[in-house]
């Protein structure tokens, strides 16, 4: 595959890809880690292809805002799960007409036969993203027995047209995120990774397709695009006052709906529970600063809002299986 990126500043920069074309039908996990200096920006890259399936994870930052053209030739029949983990952007596809966006902490599964178009990017924090690319004819055997709505999704991609799985992105789910930690932390080897590899790729798909039909299922408590912002800001100010979190009458209050709309529609948007929501994310924070290491566990706790080390304790394995000081060994 080649890829050809420009500014529309006279800056070009071509990248010749053979890594998943050679890889993606072997029996072997083979893996990859690049770093990218472009003339615009910088990137790093973690790339991953075995039996049908090609992973690839990492980061990029811009050092201006720019609006880039891509251009993919040869570019191969894949199914791609995106998933943002940080930062926003847009892709526009000239040739299908298909608008793309991408926001932090938001998923889509998408399929792209071939594309040329533009990425609009923010300077802003590094973006980052994970992504699951399944050879096409592979992910239409998977779809057969899934859900409806992949089943429907397969028909289309059946027919050769670009496509996105949901209308809107879904918020990333608790499980989600812990499945792409599982992937990122694999120290499997041999046939055993190529295994573990595929199931949690088929178990992020399964994921997708569950949140999707649950949304699907629940379109009538949201109806309308001011109830989701109404949700989206409960969400954000819950965040942004984490250490001493509002009732839920004074976060219905705050966000101008019911105190059942907000229960119902923060359970459809986010699939799970305001509290349970927070909970998730102290924790996944929590579990990002003792891996990056340097803080002590009491000093994660106290930042994080919980009553004790303890308390801390029994949460964080509750969610992970492990207690936070085994991160640590």
């Amino acid at each position: 595959m080649q890829v050809s990126v420009s500014d529309g500043k006279g800056t070009d920069f071509i990248l010749h890809d053979t890594f998943y074309e050679e890889n993606l039908g072997s029996l072997l996990v083979a893996e990859k880690r690049e770093i990218f200096s472009f003339p615009f920006g910088d990137a790093e890259l973690v790339r991953i292809a075995f039996a049908g399936i090609y992973i690839v994870y990492g980061d990029m930052q811009l050092y201006e805002s720019r609006r880039l053209h891509f251009r993919m030739d040869d570019h191969h029949d894949l199914v791609e799960m995106h998933f943002t983990l940080s930062g926003k952007g847009i892709m526009i596809d000239d040739l299908s007409g298909g608008k793309y966006t991408f926001k932090q902490n938001e998923h889509n599964l998408h399929y792209t036969p071939s594309f040329n178009g533009v990425g609009e990017y923010e300077q802003q924090d590094r973006y980052k993203f994970f992504e699951v690319h399944f050879n096409t004819q592979f992910f239409i055997g998977l779809a057969q027995s899934g859900s409806p709505g992949l089943r429907r999704f397969a028909d289309i991609i059946a027919r050769g047209r670009a496509s996105q799985f949901s209308m809107q992105n879904l918020p990333i789910s608790f499980a989600m995120h812990q499945c792409i930690r599982d992937v990122m932390d694999c120290s499997c080897e041999g046939g055993l990774k190529l295994l573990y590899l595929q199931s949690k790729c088929i178990e992020l798909l399964t994921l997708q397709a569950q949140m999707y039909e649950n949304a699907e299922k629940q379109q009538r408590i949201i109806t309308n695009s001011s109830d989701k912002e109404s949700i989206w800001h409960a969400r954000d100010y819950l965040l942004q006052h984490s250490l001493n979190p509002p009732s839920l009458t004074e976060l219905a209050r705050i966000a101008g709906i019911n105190e059942f709309k907000l229960k119902q529609g923060f359970k459809q948007v986010f699939n799970n529970t305001v509290y349970g929501y927070l909970s998730d994310h102290k924790l996944v924070q929590a579990r990002e600063q003792l891996l990056g290491g340097g803080i002590a566990i009491k000093e994660i706790a106290d930042a994080l809002g919980y009553s004790s080390v303890q308390h801390f304790s029994t949460a964080f394995r509750k969610k992970f299986g492990v207690t936070p000081g085994s991160l640590r060994r």
